[in-house]
């Protein structure tokens, strides 16, 4: 999949934002290794800490159907902003070599890893059957 369509789906999720505080809406496309893409949009809370930024909701969907190993995310805001701190500890669990595609409006568009946007990210090594080593 381009980059390009996966920036359309997310600039279409978007819309389905639910922002009314902070008026920010947010939109990801999140590619799995399988071609599926699975998208998500922030949901806030009056209780702001209970909200879900788009980046997470893409992960949480795409792991409750099975997926678990992911190529590219694309992110749609108004002004390109990047994932949050959460959002980029929630993609390096899943891989740091994840591209993100971070897309204004405007069609201004920066390419990075998750490995850039969080360097020397907290991982977990993994034993060769999944499970945590100490």
């Amino acid at each position: 999949m381009e980059d390009s369509e996966l920036i359309i789906e997310a600039a279409q999720v978007r819309e389905y934002a639910y922002a009314p505080y902070s008026k920010y809406k947010v939109g990801a496309a999140l590619l799995g290794i399988s071609g599926r893409v699975y998208t998500g949009c922030n949901v806030e809370n009056g209780v702001y800490p209970l909200g879900i930024c788009a980046e997470r909701a893409a992960v949480a969907k795409a792991v409750s159907e099975g997926e678990r190993q992911f190529e590219a995310i694309a992110v749609v805001t108004e002004d390109g902003g990047t994932p949050c701190g959460a959002c980029r500890q929630v993609l390096s669990e899943f891989g740091l070599d994840i591209r993100v595609i971070i897309a204004s409006t405007s069609g201004h568009i920066r390419v990075f890893t998750v490995r850039e946007l969080l360097p020397e990210a907290f991982t977990l090594a993994l034993r060769d059957d999944g499970a945590c080593r100490p």
